[in-house]
């Protein structure tokens, strides 16, 4: 049972990966598009004014992230236990802040821009012009781009991911044709650069948003429904992920000030080159963690302790090879890579450029681990272990390995401090598990140091995996069974095995047929406080069982009797499509 359960779940998390990789690389998209324009058609000055605004980008991100983040693990908490108008609450709650923050962000960003107040970000006044033009622009786009990150993570747990990918789409192509007419034609500088990011991002946002008004939309805004008494939580929950973030934009100006006195301007740009490519490399472990964060929240909210630990194992032996495979790449094409910014060999900028895209990748994959035990300490309230993960990753590490190694290194210390920012966080994960665990871990759960009375024991539950027919002959008697060893009396015993056996068998004849594709079914029952608590997960096609209960043919009072019987027996039956799983839960 424990590999069918992996098997479901590693081929859920791949199929939701391309999706969440292309979502998460659409900054990134975006950076690389300002950055290959920035360098061949206004100059360095342009490049270096990108880089500057690079920490504060990131510090708008980390607002956005701790709002999305604290949102949908708390509404992944509800989801896995059925309370379905609590998270259209905590939607409306997330869009209605996120409307306020964007608002707060634009109105700053304006002033520094209009009000010649960039001199906080650089000494070089001719510097601080092109900055100040590139800031006005870049305002007009933060609201899109807070509120369509929003909409984006709730359109995956509404399983339309496809529609994101249009956007997103649709977006890359705006920004590019946007670029080539302001910068190219129309010779708008970096004002044009940063306003064609701006309107693509109104775009991508206005594509998403009209799923919302539709009646398919199971999180509507609405501004009666906002649950204001849960934004402390979304807050709380939300910091430790985004404190990451919000340290990474102290660092950046951290290392930029050292650059920028050890090595100089040309340090800036090549380093904002080699970080403005990787940014698309990088949204790659950022997809990885949108998959996993869904799958860890709803596991902590159903209390699953099994597919909490199968969602670690997928990052270990899937995400983690395939990151490596990807990172080798990188490293082997350092050279093509730098002359898309940069092409003459002879100048300092050009082989600074070349040793980022040889040193930088190596941390990616060691970041994998961070990011993933991070956003589980979120879920799990390990808030301790989630802030000091933030603070060495975000801060301590990279600024301070960098100031350490930058006056003999140079320019290569800042990479260098990045993968020795990987290793510390990782011995730092092991080694809150040995302290924990009072000894090496010996498994998944005890790396994760899951607490032992995380949902029910196993005593207290029995997992069946059905693949055909023919085994489904067999779920009644085992649910049953177990009903009955855990004192269940005799007619709620057998209730239980046939409501659980009409359910499967009713997949396996509908569900298991309607394409040729491999499917199991994954079936749990739980005693728990008097209760059987009766779970259903299959990865067929969407198929809610409520709609047929109450179809009624009068000429056919046999027709869906197998299900209308489960509504009858059952005292509570809920179905729900969780990032494209079919999620039965009965209660008997």
């Amino acid at each position: 049972m424990k590999n069918s359960n992996r098997k479901i779940i590693t081929k859920l998390m791949l199929k939701l990966l391309p999706i969440q990789i292309l979502l998460a690389g659409i900054g990134a998209i975006n950076g690389i598009v300002s950055s290959l324009f920035a360098s061949n058609f206004i100059g360095q000055d342009a490049m270096s004014a990108v880089g500057l605004y690079s920490p504060v980008n990131m510090f708008i991100s980390a607002v956005s992230t701790m709002l999305v983040g604290g949102a949908t693990i708390i509404c992944g908490r509800y989801i896995g236990q059925n309370e379905l108008d609590k998270t259209r609450r905590v939607f409306s709650l997330d869009i209605a802040i996120s409307l306020l923050v964007a608002v707060l962000f634009t109105v700053i960003m304006l002033a520094i821009g209009v009000f010649d107040l960039s001199f906080i970000f650089t000494k070089d006044t001719a510097l601080q012009q092109i900055l100040n033009v590139y800031l006005i622009g870049q305002a007009i786009g933060i609201l899109p781009l807070i509120l369509g990150n929003q909409l984006s993570a709730f359109l995956s747990l509404e399983n339309r991911t496809r529609l994101t990918m249009i956007a997103s789409i649709v977006y890359i192509l705006a920004n590019l044709a946007l670029d080539y007419i302001f910068i190219q034609k129309l010779a708008m500088g970096a004002l044009g650069l940063a306003l064609a990011s701006s309107i693509g991002l109104w775009i991508f946002f206005i594509i998403q948003a009209t799923y919302f008004f539709t009646k398919k939309a199971t999180f509507r805004f609405a501004l009666g429904d906002v649950a204001w008494n849960e934004s402390g939580e979304v807050v709380k929950i939300g910091i430790p992920g985004a404190a990451s973030y919000g340290y990474q934009s102290l660092r950046g100006v951290i290392v930029n000030s050292l650059i920028l006195k050890y090595v100089g301007s040309v340090g800036i740009s090549a380093f904002t080159a080699a970080n403005s490519l990787m940014g698309l490399f990088w949204a790659v472990p950022g997809g990885m963690l949108a998959v996993s964060r869904m799958m860890i929240s709803i596991s902590v909210g159903e209390e699953d302790r099994q597919t909490l630990a199968d969602v670690m194992r997928v990052m270990m032996y899937c995400f983690i090879p395939l990151m490596s495979v990807i990172c080798l790449g990188i490293i082997l094409m350092a050279h093509p890579f730098t002359r898309l910014y940069y092409r003459d060999m002879s100048d300092a900028v050009y082989m600074l450029t070349v040793w980022g895209f040889r040193i930088l990748p190596i941390c990616m994959p060691l970041s994998i681990i961070y990011m993933h035990f991070s956003c589980y300490g979120q879920a799990s309230n390990k808030n301790i272990l989630v802030h000091v993960l933030a603070l060495l990753d975000g801060v301590v590490c990279v600024a301070g390995f960098t100031a350490l190694l930058i006056s003999f290194l140079g320019m290569n210390s800042v990479y260098i401090a990045n993968v020795l920012n990987g290793v510390v966080t990782t011995i730092v994960i092991v080694g809150y598990a040995i302290i924990k665990n009072k000894r090496i871990p010996r498994n998944m759960e005890e790396l994760m140091v899951i607490p032992e009375d995380f949902g029910v024991g196993e005593e207290d539950r029995i997992d069946i995996s059905v693949n055909s027919i023919e085994e489904v002959m067999d779920v009644s008697r085992k649910v049953q069974d177990f009903c009955l060893e855990k004192g269940i009396d005799n007619k709620r015993s057998y209730y239980a095995g046939l409501c659980m056996e009409e359910m499967a068998g009713n997949i396996v004849d509908h569900g298991f047929t309607k394409d040729n594709k491999k499917h199991s079914i994954d079936i749990r029952v739980v005693y728990k406080d008097d209760d059987v608590i009766l779970r259903i997960k299959d990865d067929c096609v969407h198929f809610d069982p409520a709609e047929r209960a109450g179809i009624i043919d009068p000429d056919d009072m046999t027709r869906n009797i197998g299900i209308r019987l489960v509504y009858k027996l059952a005292k509570d039956v809920n179905y729900q499509n969780i990032l494209g799983l079919n999620v039965l839960t009965m209660r008997i």
